[in-house]
């Protein structure tokens, strides 16, 4: 740099430093004009809404109820009428869908997983699923627990030991060698893939969402309340948001029925068993569906939920209880090797595992077809149900816990159940122990296993008391789910309600097993993966909603306005005082402080917290006491005694046991 450069470079910095000292000796004279915001309040200070904060008129929604139930009565009609009819449109569907969009359902399990690390490890991160200050609803113990009863259902039982036991007789296609040792780990690893992190991430996606839209922004408990930054208010209530809420509907029924009909061919593997008949039949199966359905009917309409909730309790300690006996009864040695290897296989080949689609070869799509995307639209289906319910537990927390909470916690939990349990399966296999085949249907894997351990003829009676339980609390706590999405996110729906959804899911569990023949399971597939398409596109669209609602809380707009002020008196300090300086709030001039790159005035920072009636009419509130100008008071729930703590859905686990793991 030349003399005469350093020279002009010295004259520009001391009249910028004269400048400064003279802006900052008259600002004391200029008036300070607090801009027109609701209530009063800069969008940056507003601590939060919760939804028992807002004001709110709940009814049934008629054209959710009409159009969601319409279009499923008549499909569960269809198959009664017509099963014939109904397994070959819907055979036609599911090899159009996995042909052509196999690589959706790939794509939507990777970007989500992707975007949730972003947000979690970002300064979004540290926005709470709560007003500011507020602390978390549940200890972090009973929260990890909750998780905990969330990750355990009818998958340990029916998928543990089978699953992995099919990929190490018949390992994905370009992998390795059949029932090798490779083989085995892979077995492992691509069990933990389609039951680990990213099926935790879609439940995570949807439950993180409708946490910050309903205990940060006041909504209601709606899928299609997440959309009001991206479809505007008039529409998210209009439409578009209720056609949202139809396609959840549509999804947790299909989702939810699958789980049942594997529930009733677990259960008639086990009365077959315990019997000693032959194996029975999907009219059979039918049957068993009708007579639990019943039990969901008794549940729903005579108010014993805290003595459901209690057995649904007891159920995830019984199911523990299984895995520990499987795990000390069975080759604990091996199973104690197997299990940090099998987790080490898993993280080594989860790219290669990602990266398979129909680019590989009509064998690798035809796997694909009945195993990754089958599950991928699995969890679809079944994220507006299961994010719902850890929605509920969730309050308070960050994002940040909230979403590394829920994806590792239950998936490492899991990583231990279903390495015991599958290389149980795998070991006994391997010894040629009696009714250990590879060609096994997989609800009678795990009863086979059971009849290699010592001790425990006893056994089987437990498993179909759990998988019973398991039916009824699963149809009760999805069916109140759907309720709520066809009553405006009313937390409390009515009873009738309640049990249509659940009679419809039992009768789409009945025409699902009736499409697959012998091989049930295939039309379970078959319309899970089908009616998960328009879902699949909905959690896309989730993740830019909440985007567009974390850029404009108030959290970040005080981390914004940080960034630039720090940044700003950093550079302004050193330049006129070297190492000895100090920051000072000081009113800037208009457009030159912290806050200049912000349009704080703008309906995208503002219009959300502006308090409204019943009706939708705004309502004067002062966000310092909390009081409302027409005297409008929230409704303070009455206390209840501390034994019946866990009659809440979130002290429960209820809705846990009715996940498909």
């Amino acid at each position: 740099m030349s003399e005469d450069q350093r020279s002009s470079r010295k004259k520009l910095a001391d009249d910028a430093r004269r400048a400064g000292r003279r802006a900052g000796s008259s600002l004391g004279s200029l008036d300070y004009q607090r801009p027109k915001y609701p209530h009063d309040i800069h969008p940056a200070l507003v601590p939060g809404i919760s939804i028992d904060e807002q004001r709110r008129r709940y009814s049934l929604s008629k054209t959710v109820f009409a159009l969601a139930g319409v279009l499923t009565v008549a499909f569960v009609i269809w198959g009664v009428v017509d099963s014939a009819g109904v397994a070959e449109v819907s055979a036609a569907a599911f090899a159009w869908a996995t042909g052509n969009l196999g690589w959706l359902f790939n794509s939507v399990a990777i970007i989500i997983l992707v975007a949730l690390l972003i947000i979690a490890f970002s300064p979004y991160g540290r926005i709470p699923l709560g007003k500011d200050g507020e602390t978390p609803e549940f200890s972090t113990f009973a929260w990890v627990a909750m998780l905990f009863a969330a990750g355990i259902g009818i998958g340990v039982l029916f998928f543990g030991p089978s699953e992995p036991l099919t990929y190490f007789v018949s390992p994905p296609p370009l992998t390795n060698e059949a029932e090798s040792t490779e083989a085995l780990h892979r077995a492992m690893a691509q069990t933990y893939f389609h039951w680990g992190f990213h099926a935790w991430a879609m439940y995570a996606l949807v439950g993180g969402a409708v946490a910050y839209a309903a205990y940060r922004r006041g909504r209601s408990l709606l899928m299609s309340s997440i959309f009001r930054s991206l479809f505007g208010a008039r529409h998210a209530d209009g439409f578009a948001g209720k056609l949202v809420d139809i396609f959840a509907i549509i999804a947790t029924l299909f989702g939810t029925a699958a789980a049942l009909g594997i529930a009733a061919m677990q259960i008639g593997a086990g009365v077959s068993i315990v019997s000693g008949v032959d194996e029975l039949t999907n009219t059979v199966l039918v049957v068993i569906i009708l007579v639990l359905t019943v039990g969901f009917i008794i549940s729903a309409v005579s108010g014993v939920a805290r003595g459901i909730r209690y057995l649904s309790s007891i159920n995830i300690v019984l199911t523990v209880g299984i895995v520990g006996v499987v795990l000390f009864l069975g080759p604990t040695l091996f199973l104690m090797n197997l299990l940090p290897s099998a987790m080490m296989e898993y993280m080594g080949s989860m790219f290669d595992m990602m990266g398979r689609s129909l680019s590989w070869g009509e064998e690798t799509q035809t796997y694909q077809s009945a195993w990754t995307v089958y599950y991928w639209a699995w969890w679809i289906s079944w994220s507006p149900f299961v994010g719902i319910f850890i929605a509920r537990i969730s309050r308070g927390r960050t994002i940040r816990q909230f979403l590394l909470g829920t994806i590792l916690i239950p998936s490492s939990l899991l990583f231990i159940a279903y390495g015991i349990m599958g290389g149980t399966s795998i070991w006994m296999y391997r010894e040629g122990m009696p009714g250990m085949s590879a060609d096994m249907a997989p609800a009678q894997v795990f009863f086979a296993v059971l009849d290699n351990l010592p001790y425990v003829g006893w056994l089987p009676f437990v498993v179909i008391v759990v998988l019973s339980i398991f039916f009824i609390t699963s149809a009760d706590s999805a069916s109140v789910v759907m309720g709520m999405l066809a009553s405006n996110g009313d937390q409390n729906p009515r009873r009738w309600v309640v049990v249509f959804w659940g009679l419809v899911m039992s009768g789409i569990a009945v025409v699902m097993l009736s499409l697959g023949d012998a091989t049930a399971l295939e039309g379970l597939q078959q319309l899970v993966i089908v009616t998960a398409v328009p879902f699949a596109l909905v959690m896309l669209l989730i993740i830019v909603a909440w985007f567009r609602d974390l850029r404009t809380d108030p959290l970040t707009l005080r981390h914004l306005y940080a960034q630039n002020a720090v940044s700003k008196a950093v550079v302004e300090g050193v330049d006129r005082f070297g190492d000895d300086f100090a920051l000072q709030v000081v009113q800037a001039r208009p457009g030159g402080g912290a806050g200049a790159e912000v349009d704080s005035e703008h309906e995208n920072y503002t219009s959300w917290y502006q308090r409204t009636d019943e009706d939708g009419d705004p309502v004067g509130y002062d966000y310092e006491t909390g009081e409302w100008a027409d005297g409008w008071k929230p409704e303070t729930p009455a206390e209840e005694p501390p034994e019946d703590s866990s009659s809440s859905p979130e002290a429960s686990g209820d809705g846990a046991d009715g996940k498909p793991v």
